[in-house]
């Protein structure tokens, strides 16, 4: 169970996360809703080890983790292929190709670095780099922009599927996509 405790955030004296406490059940999901500018993505960085609360701690944080991060942050100069066994070098070729046409690649996307893929094909790239790690705990900011609508319900379908039985952090401002991974949720507000 991952537990945060009385966490506290400011940037330049503004704060953004004051006093959060919740947890994160073992195998369950726990959604982080709330307005734009609430401090969503950076408690998720605090439970990643990125940030450092001001105050407050995070309790039974596993060794290991992964992520999905709004802006997908792969490597733009290796293929899709490469991405996933950047973070499991043990994957062979073959077995990170059925992961990546599982999650909708097309043949000719797995070889091609990734700054030449499609904005979707990266947030795909992005959620099998995550799924592939044995990471205990998974953190998910707005993980769907950019697939498109008519395979999305298969994208979410096949991410929970390979979730199923780890700890997961969701931020989605789509109740649909929430309601989808069920769980608990925690709403951040302004102030």
């Amino acid at each position: 169970m991952i537990r945060l405790v009385d966490i506290c955030k400011a940037y330049d004296g503004r704060p953004v996360l004051s006093h959060v406490d919740a947890v994160v059940p073992d195998g369950g999901v726990l959604r982080i809703a709330g307005p734009n500018g609430v401090g969503k993505s950076t408690l998720l960085k605090i439970v990643l080890g990125l940030v450092t609360p001001d105050s407050g701690r995070v309790e039974g944080r596993p060794d290991k983790v992964a992520a999905v991060f709004q802006e997908h942050r792969l490597c733009p100069w290796l293929s899709a292929v490469g991405n996933l066994r950047l973070v499991l070098p043990t994957l062979t070729r073959e077995d990170a190709e059925i992961v990546l046409r599982d999650y909708g690649l097309p043949d000719d996307a797995l070889a091609r670095p990734v700054r030449e893929l499609s904005g979707g094909q990266r947030c795909r790239v992005s959620i099998a780099r995550a799924v592939v790690t044995d990471a205990r705990l998974v953190c998910l900011d707005e993980p769907f922009n950019g697939v498109d609508a008519e395979s999305l319900d298969d994208v979410i379908g096949r991410l929970i599927e390979h979730l199923r039985g780890r700890d997961v952090l969701l931020v989605t401002h789509d109740d649909a996509q929430a309601a989808a991974f069920g769980g608990a949720t925690l709403t951040l507000s302004a102030g």
